[in-house]
């Protein structure tokens, strides 16, 4: 699906409907120290624990596309979320 990179969406700093410039985001890494990592490390890479599998889990073949939204008014940013899962999204001028 191709998107507008510019897009006039409520900002709440300004109180108004104002233009917004549209860019992909990205998450950042994942923390090492979380309880979710070490789980992992402690279950599936240190020392001589024989074979522990993995639990099949299919995943979604698809994500909702997520953006940041800049105002070009005032600067703030904000998530611009399309509440429906697609495989491709581009980012047209």
């Amino acid at each position: 699906m191709n998107l507008p990179k510019t897009v006039k969406d409520y900002c709440s700093k300004c109180n108004s409907h104002s233009e917004h410039k549209l860019k992909n985001f990205k998450p950042g890494s994942a923390r090492a120290m979380s309880w979710g990592t070490r789980e992992n490390v402690r279950k599936h890479k240190k020392g001589y624990g024989g074979k522990a599998e993995f639990t099949a889990t299919v995943k979604k073949q698809n994500k909702k596309p997520t953006f940041i939204a800049e105002c070009t008014v005032c600067g703030t940013k904000h998530y611009f979320v399309i509440p429906k899962r697609m495989k491709k999204v581009e980012l047209v001028a």
